[in-house]
């Protein structure tokens, strides 16, 4: 794993106490059911849910799919989607980078939804574009929503195909384009979700420890 990367997590680690109480309940609660989804399937499948599917969802995805590989959790999988159709934002792509991965456009670069490859070490990486949370390339069944903006939240109050639905919002970083501040507070967000996906996965790691 790129060092870059693997220094968030000390950070993460020492960060989780500024996770508010009834945050971390939640995150408690989405961990039990990864566990539960793995115990009883096999394998656990999480959609972040986002409007644009442009930002904050695929941070979701990238953190999941990252630390999962950092705590050797197998058979966790981790996609993201929208309500419709964007493209994956240039300032998130511009903020991951600056986190430490990096990011190749796998294909259609002229158009205007390109796929990118997200990597996180040498030759692990996710794939990332904007698509609707029940896109042909996603799972349609036996899912967990994780919903990651008001809007969505509000707009699907049912996603079909899901087990469980879980709403942990956060603040989108578009208020700040075309500022000063747009950098800092990609960055901000990103991590902002990185640390709450570092405890939900590190309370899964404990969940999967003792039942071994």
């Amino acid at each position: 794993m790129f060092s870059e990367i693997q220094h968030h997590f000390t950070k993460f680690q020492n960060e989780i106490e500024n996770i508010p109480e009834i945050r971390r309940n939640i995150l408690i609660e989405i961990s039990k059911q990864i566990k539960s989804e793995l115990s009883e399937n096999g394998e656990a499948k999480l959609i972040y849910i986002c409007t644009h599917n442009s930002r904050r969802s695929h941070f979701g995805q990238i953190w999941v799919e990252v630390i999962s590989h950092f705590f050797n959790i197998e058979n966790l999988k981790a996609f993201s989607g929208g309500t419709e159709v964007t493209s994956f934002n240039n300032n998130a792509i511009k903020a991951l980078k600056e986190l430490g991965f990096k990011i190749e456009v796998e294909s259609g670069s002229e158009i205007e939804n390109p796929r990118y490859k997200v990597y996180f070490d040498e030759k692990n990486f996710t794939t990332c574009f904007s698509k609707t949370f029940d896109d042909e390339s996603n799972p349609h069944q036996n899912f967990l929503a994780i919903m990651t903006c008001a809007e969505a939240d509000e707009n699907c109050p049912f996603v079909p195909g899901a087990k469980q639905r879980f709403r942990t919002t956060y603040d989108d970083p578009k208020a700040f384009d075309n500022t000063d501040f747009a950098e800092e507070m990609y960055q901000k967000r990103a991590l902002e979700i990185g640390l709450e996906v570092f405890f939900m996965l590190s309370e899964l790691k404990k969940l999967i420890t003792n039942t071994d």
